[in-house]
């Protein structure tokens, strides 16, 4: 069930994937990033209404809720 409900929030929260025939990728690289993007705000930088809080923090792997610049430092 856990897989159905992370489909559905990926579908409902990504343009490109409500209507493919004006939204879809030029290429796979550029689809890839936008799975990245998506994974890091829905785990990361999103407090959950069931959690009250991120998925990271609920895990313990962070005591706070990430912000963009977070982000960059992991990229630098």
């Amino acid at each position: 069930m856990r897989i159905a409900r992370q489909n559905l929030a990926m579908r409902m929260s990504m343009r490109r994937f409500t209507r493919p025939i004006n939204a879809v990728s030029r290429n796979a690289e550029n689809h890839a990033h936008n799975f990245a993007v998506h994974f890091m705000r829905f785990n990361y930088w999103r407090n959950h209404q069931t959690l009250r809080v991120a998925p990271v923090m609920e895990a313990g792997l962070s005591e706070s809720v990430w912000e963009v610049e977070d982000l960059l430092k992991l990229i630098d």
